[in-house]
């Protein structure tokens, strides 16, 4: 009886692991490239959440069932105590030396009087107080302890580049490679010693910036942990992630909701989430029930170092919180692995739920909770780390569900520069200015946002599972959020919608032209107006005269300043292609050519320089950047011609007969020398002059998608059949040179599938990666296809390239 217990408990388990959907990293709130919030791994209270470049940006939840509490939302924040203070918190110097000093430097007993002392941070650029250029940097801070706690202790260490870290002579740290923030490294117990003590460090810079800080930290005695529920199931839908835990003998079931509804801009444009609770008994007896939130400040700052003030007030019927920085540095940085320092936090609750809201430290609040004692100020200024802290009573709870939300938003104030223009958000050009007005209407729209929600979830579900299976509308709708997130949405000062990407975890450019050239499937299904925003900013670039350039330029500077290029090199060919082939599709979604014509002189001047240049392209980038420069790539070729095919389809279009005939015969007869050159018996090579190779042709799916016949079906297929024999465990290779792929790339390629079987079996691979790999980060594009483990990139736009079969579907090629 006992055997048969024990196999029904484990096929129960089973069951419920199976019904769980899995994701490297799930989206929690999800409006912009610096208001995205994500949990990172497979337990919503298995770790702090974090922005999708990985810094904590603390959500903490717990339920209070009958005076016993659970953590379902978030971990616990680490909360340190200063040893040895780093120049974040307090200002010091170090002895230091640029030269190589004695054998035993590092050692207590050595005399390092003849050293130079200086303030700390040392570094090359304007945050450093000492300026260090050379290669080498020798370091040593010498302190002393009264007492040392049994507490763990920690390294507080940013550094820039390979560094050894010693602690009383001994080794603590050795570490190739920089890092952008302070880490902290535990040391091990028995190094740190009552009386003097030497922290002494070497960095060698290797290349770029130089950087050193340091100091020694222990964790908190007083950190309030509280046990985490049971997580029982989670599901990943288009516009909402849902959470279901155990709780004693209640029931609570969390949803984070960002309704980006593309066919409403200026609802997707609002920065508002909603976070709603049900609870349940599952005993059928009440119980009481009170849920925590808390939100740290560390979403409104850049690094956690900054100082912070937070407020309390009512308004509208809502009860808010509402934090940013002290220095409001609007628009001041630009830059990958940066978050948002400025503008403002908002966490909002309706009245009528009765909450009580107060400020505070995290562990601070934490108590207040335990305790029932909260803090009554309503303002705290000049602070760091705070949390805005919200407690909604659910009173007695019985078997009927008790429903309940609340609404996070951020008023980014000025959202990017363009040009020299500081651009408003886009809920600023219209109505009330107090983002206050915003939370009210987003309370009023609530239900109903809630049902279109989803509606529209399960329409993309259905509408994906249709096109290719269950694998592939798992993916989509892990895709949809992201895709959208990783955009601002701002009108340009001649009224143009602009849709401005952020290059997430590669460059950090803003509007990367080969960036939205992936990503535009998604767009082209649901709003193709979006895609126009996604070119209407370098279609001014070239038309303004400030690009001079016959081709595309590659992007408009870095996010968030939107004020010409700022990456290295051109892409002539990748880019006038992508901006061509993407007008051409817009035509097509809108079933005329004005949006053509508005551009015509310029993408006359592209199409004219993919005539002379495009067919057999010289050594240079492509949108595959990281795999190197490439002369006579064939794929970059099929590009070219389709783009050149696609603009004499514009022509014709427009009554241009001549120049259609013109660019048509062109890219006709380009095609028919693509094949001869490219040629390697049962596949296209990788470049025309080295056989034996291959690649994903994936520009081909624009041939196929705009009908424009320029190669025949037979060479999809045959490509289709020889990449079915290079698949690995993840996924289909990019080319013969390496085993990493682009799951992007992948889904276009796939579509060149003439049949659904097809289809399938290049999805099932990638699906594997996305819900097997050991990369716990928001969902990469770029992965090795033999062990599923991502080789870069993260959260980025280019995931709404998996829809290209449901545009496919929707535009009925078959």
């Amino acid at each position: 009886m006992r055997k048969l217990s024990l196999v029904a408990l484990c096929l129960f388990f089973n069951l419920i692991t199976k019904a769980q959907d899995k994701a490297p990293a799930y989206p929690l709130i999800t409006h912009d490239a610096y208001f995205s919030i994500w949990s990172f791994g497979d337990g919503l209270n298995q770790s702090v959440t974090k922005h999708w470049t990985g810094k904590e940006q603390s959500l903490l939840g717990v339920i209070k069932v009958d005076g016993k509490f659970y953590r379902f939302l978030g971990e616990e924040s680490k909360s340190f105590k200063e040893i040895l203070p780093a120049a974040d918190a307090l200002k010091y110097q170090a002895s230091y030396s640029f030269d190589k000093p004695e054998a035993g430097w590092e050692n207590n007993s050595y005399n390092d009087n003849a050293w130079k002392k200086a303030e700390a941070p040392f570094g090359d650029d304007n945050s450093a107080k000492t300026k260090w250029n050379s290669d080498d940097l020798y370091f040593r801070r010498t302190f002393n302890i009264a007492n040392v706690s049994a507490a763990k202790k920690y390294l507080k260490l940013n550094h820039d580049d390979n560094v050894i870290v010693y602690l009383n002579g001994k080794v603590i740290y050795k570490k190739n490679g920089w890092v952008s923030d302070y880490t902290y490294l535990p040391i091990k117990d028995g190094i740190l010693q009552k009386g003097k003590n030497v922290l002494a460090i070497y960095v060698k810079n290797t290349a770029g910036g130089r950087y050193l800080d340091a100091g020694l930290v222990e964790e908190d005695a007083d950190n309030v942990n509280i046990a985490p529920a049971t997580q029982t199931n989670v599901s990943i839908k288009a516009t909402t992630t849902s959470y279901t835990f155990s709780c004693g003998h209640v029931e609570l079931q969390v949803g984070f909701t960002s309704p980006l509804l593309l066919n409403d801009i200026k609802l997707t444009a609002r920065p508002i989430s909603y976070i709603n609770y049900a609870v349940k008994s599952t005993d059928g007896k009440p119980h009481s029930v009170d849920i925590f939130f808390g939100a740290s400040s560390n979403l409104a700052v850049n690094t956690p170092n900054q100082s912070v003030s937070a407020w309390k007030s009512s308004k509208n019927n809502l009860s808010i919180l509402k934090t940013g920085t002290v220095e409001q540095p609007v628009l001041k940085k630009r830059g990958d692995d940066l978050r948002i320092d400025w503008g403002y936090l908002y966490v909002a609750v309706p009245t009528k739920f009765n909450a009580t809201q107060f400020i505070g430290t995290q562990n601070e609040s934490l108590k207040s909770f335990v305790d029932s004692k909260y803090p009554e100020q309503a303002q705290v200024l000049n602070s760091k780390s705070l949390n805005l802290s919200s407690i909604i009573p659910f009173g007695s709870v019985s078997s009927t569900p008790v429903d309940k939300y609340m609404m996070l938003g951020y008023d980014d104030l000025k959202s990017v520069e363009y040009f020299g223009e500081k651009l408003q958000p886009v809920w600023r050009l219209s109505g009330s200015q107090q983002f206050e007005d915003q939370l009210a209407e987003a309370n009023t729209q609530y239900p109903s946002l809630k049902n279109k929600c989803a509606i529209f979830d399960a329409k993309l579900y259905a509408d994906a599972e249709k096109s290719g299976g269950k694998e592939y509308a798992d993916m989509c709708k892990m895709a949809y959020r992201q895709a959208i997130a990783a955009h601002k949405i701002v009108y340009a000062p001649n009224g143009d919608i602009l849709f401005l990407s952020k290059e997430n975890f590669s460059n950090g450019s803003i509007n990367t032209v080969d960036v939205t050239y992936p990503s535009a499937p998604q767009f082209l299904v649901y709003n193709p107006e979006l895609l126009k925003g996604m070119l209407n900013g370098i279609f001014y670039y070239s038309e303004s005269g400030k690009w001079k350039k016959p081709f595309a330029a590659h992007d408009l500077g870095t996010y968030p300043l939107a004020n010409g290029q700022t990456y290295g090199e051109d892409m002539p060919v990748e880019e006038a292609g992508n901006m061509i082939i993407l007008t051409a599709a817009i035509t097509k979604a809108e079933g005329n050519v004005k949006y053509a014509e508005k551009h015509w002189e310029v993408m006359s001047v592209w199409a004219n320089y993919l005539l002379r240049e495009g067919f057999d392209p010289a050594n240079q980038l492509c949108t595959d950047d990281f795999a190197g420069h490439l002369a006579r790539n064939s794929n970059l070729s099929v590009k070219a011609i389709v783009a050149l095919g696609a603009y004499a389809q514009m022509a014709q279009l427009l009554g241009k007969a001549d120049v259609a005939t013109k660019y048509r015969t062109a890219a006709l007869q380009m095609a028919r020398n693509w094949m001869k050159l490219a040629d390697d018996g049962d596949h296209y090579a990788l470049t025309f002059n080295d056989k034996n190779t291959w690649s994903q042709k994936y520009n081909l799916v624009w041939d196929k998608l705009l009908k424009l016949d320029l190669f025949p079906k037979e060479v999809y297929k045959k490509e289709i059949n020889f990449y079915l024999t290079k698949q690995k465990d993840f996924g289909l290779p990019l080319d013969s040179r390496r085993t990493y792929t682009k799951s992007d790339w992948i889904m276009w390629t796939a579509t060149l599938a003439d049949n659904e079987t097809d289809f399938r079996k290049f999805i099932s691979p990638i699906y594997r990666f996305a819900t097997e790999t050991e990369s716990k980060v928001p969902l990469s594009d770029w992965h090795e296809t033999t062990n599923g483990k991502m080789t870069g990139f993260q959260a980025r736009s280019v995931v709404g390239g998996y829809f290209i079969k449901m545009l496919a579907d929707k535009w009925n090629i078959k």
